[in-house]
């Protein structure tokens, strides 16, 4: 015992030192940058997106005033090239603690084309979305007397009472600093909401000041041309005031040339840099959250509480009666048994289409590795919103990686049900080609509407490229070699003999797909209020960062998943139906219909805003490829399950 405290006490004194030596670092977003008084710092644009279309589009394919150096991309990763992210550098320039109204500049007069677009952007409520040191610029408004905050502001408005356009051409922007004094705190990482986990370390770092916010209030202003004309970038203008009047506001038309200009006030603040992400990241309804929560753990409890009837009472009973019989007693009870032990002869007979189902029961796995790893990172704050793309490129990779999984599981479970390894090669190619290419036909479908559409969300040709070759160049070989480490995995016996002369099935009065579709409510009742907050974060464009929730919730619909599986496996076997192994797949994997006819319902009736074909196609079409992964993942979890509840109850039973 004495031992095993000191080793206890060397551990901690080890990762107290450790943590000393070495350097904390930020790790979901970017470092922390200090800036000096006076230093120029110039803003990105990210591309225009709309929550009425949900196609976005590249900032400069609007007549916005672009860099005196040319419009340059930002370097960007795999998701944020998937999610349509186009980032570009802006002319628009703050001096840090500097405030200035400035000139940026006077467009050349509006073509036909120019005022169509600008009007079909401003209907279509497109938000232009500015980042400054990683920070999205926020704007605050106040809607039936409660405030609401959005990321971006729109390219203009349409009033009430007219049918006018007008364009947002002045922006007032306040940029929240926080004076650095070079403490020696240091960011090791942070939590859920953002929360810093800070560390003591040397005093190297400069004093200077930290960027904690970045706001907009955005007006439209009609500017004398004559006047404009003779200014150049970055010159000094009188500071200008929103105006309310819209003969004072800048109307879209034909032939107007419109000035942008820009006011910037640095405010001081007590945020700590470690917590600016907060004002983004505010959860709101928490109590629904646990309410969810709650609410599956009744689920579970009382499936549970099933589950456990069928092994200590019924399970076990049945046995001990069965085993303290001798041989000829156990050749009488045979002939007058009922229920789950008559199908004994039968119940490991090879289902229909065993390839599929290996293949998806291995795609399952992949599936749901991705999303357990993913989902536990996230939650640990390796997922920050600051890091835009990150969460999506970290699910790509892991996918890809976890392909070993899916071949191993794929091939061993082929070996089980044929009892040989011949064919192998053919079921581990198939589960590396089974989702992937559903995805890959479901985007390329999706990729032509939006080149159609010539929308930023369309990936170029050398990103198909990419996705291929790390598809073939990664995934494949490793899911082959997964295939082959299960051809040489320890071989799963069953417990009884399988007869050669099949069990006829008992006819019954309703279909036994009834019962296995109706299991799918389960866990989606486990499942639909977080699919709530996902959903209108995908499509309304807010952020989800309650990712400890949504490992709770993930946890639990395994957990129903598994128990739901059990049950109707063993309704069915009681029934002497021995045809388990697609019901036990589907009584799970069930819940994805339910989740695509949600996701209909959101569309229709959350989604009211979204308009157009091309829109409504593309959120049905992602949709989809979403309601697959579920019905693969949650499938898989309730086969498993299942497999291992029949052979642990049949191998349980004495047989000669």
């Amino acid at each position: 015992m004495r031992e095993k405290i000191s080793m206890i006490l060397w551990a901690f004194l080890f990762a107290v030192l450790f943590g000393q030596v070495c350097n904390g670092f930020y790790l979901p977003g970017s470092y922390m940058h200090t800036y000096s008084n006076g230093e120029a710092i110039y803003t990105k644009v990210n591309s225009l997106t709309s929550i009425e279309t949900e196609l976005p589009f590249s900032y400069y394919s609007l007549p916005y005033c672009k860099p005196l150096r040319g419009v340059k991309k930002s370097a960007e990763n795999l998701g944020e090239l998937l999610m349509g992210d186009q980032i570009d550098n802006s002319p628009y320039r703050f001096r840090i603690n500097k405030n200035e109204t400035l000139f940026l500049c006077i467009t050349t007069p509006l073509s036909e084309n120019e005022v169509k677009l600008l009007k079909q952007r401003t209907r279509d409520l497109y938000q232009v979305n500015m980042i400054l040191d990683n920070l999205p610029v926020m704007r605050y408004a106040k809607q039936n007397g409660v405030s609401i905050q959005w990321t971006g502001f729109p390219v203009g408005y349409t009033p009430g009472n007219s049918n006018d356009d007008y364009i947002i051409n002045h922006l007032k922007f306040t940029v929240l600093v926080h004076e650095y004094k070079g403490s020696g705190v240091e960011i090791i990482g942070t939590g859920e909401e953002g929360m810093g986990v800070i560390s003591e370390a040397d005093d190297k770092k400069a004093s200077g000041y930290e960027i904690v916010g970045f706001e907009v209030v955005p007006c439209s202003v009609k500017y004398d041309p004559e006047v404009m004309t003779k200014l150049h970038m970055y010159d000094n203008i009188t500071s200008v005031k929103c105006p309310s009047e819209l003969d004072k506001s800048q109307i879209i038309r034909e032939r107007e040339r419109i000035s942008f200009t820009y006011e910037v006030e640095f405010v001081k603040s007590n945020i700590r840099w470690p917590s600016r992400w907060d004002a983004y990241l505010k959860m709101e309804g928490a109590r629904v959250h646990w309410f969810s929560i709650l609410n599956s753990l009744m689920v579970i409890f009382f499936l549970a509480g099933i589950v456990f009837v069928i092994f200590l009472r019924t399970v076990r009973r049945d046995l001990t009666r069965y085993e303290e019989l001798d041989k000829e007693a156990q050749a009488q009870m045979n002939e007058e048994l009922s229920g789950w032990k008559l199908v004994v002869g039968d119940v490991f007979r090879e289902p229909d289409h065993p390839k599929l189902l290996c293949v998806m029961v291995g795609d399952g796995v992949q599936i749901t590795g991705m999303a357990i790893v993913t989902i536990i990172f996230a939650a640990l704050g390796f997922m920050s919103p600051a890091s835009r793309g990150m969460l999506l490129t970290g699910m790509i990779f892991l996918f890809l990686f976890l392909g070993i999984a899916a071949g191993y599981v794929a091939v061993r479970m082929w070996r089980t049900i044929k009892g040989t390894s011949e064919g192998w090669r053919s079921v581990a190619w198939s589960a590396a080609c089974f989702f992937p290419g559903i995805v890959f036909v479901i985007l390329t479908v999706l990729n032509f509407v939006l080149w159609g559409s010539k929308s930023t969300g369309a990936l170029p040709i050398s990103l198909y490229f990419v996705l291929l070759s790390l598809w073939f160049c990664i995934s494949v070989p490793l899911t082959l070699l997964g295939g082959f480490f299960g051809t040489r995995a320890e071989e799963i016996t069953y417990p009884v003999r399988t007869n050669q002369i099949p069990r006829e099935i008992p006819a019954r009065k309703y279909p036994s797909w009834l019962l296995v579709l109706g299991a799918g409510t389960l866990p989606f009742g486990t499942l639909f209020i977080e699919l709530f907050f996902i959903l209108s974060s995908i499509w309304l464009g807010r952020f989800y960062y309650v990712f400890g929730f949504l490992l709770i919730v993930l946890l639990l619909l395994v957990v129903v998943c598994a128990e739901v599986s059990v049950v109707l496996t063993y309704m069915h076997l009681c029934v002497e139906d021995w045809r388990w192994w697609w019901k036990a797949f589907f009584a799970s994997g069930s819940v994805a219909l339910y989740v695509f006819l949600y996701s209909i319902n959101y569309l229709v009736f959350d989604l009211q805003s979204l308009s157009g074909p091309v829109s409504a196609l593309l959120y049905l079409g992602y949709s989809l490829i979403m309601a697959v992964a579920i019905m693969l993942a949650t499938g898989t979890i309730g086969f498993l399950t299942s497999f291992y509840f029949v052979h642990y109850l049949f191998s349980s039973v004495k047989i000669d």
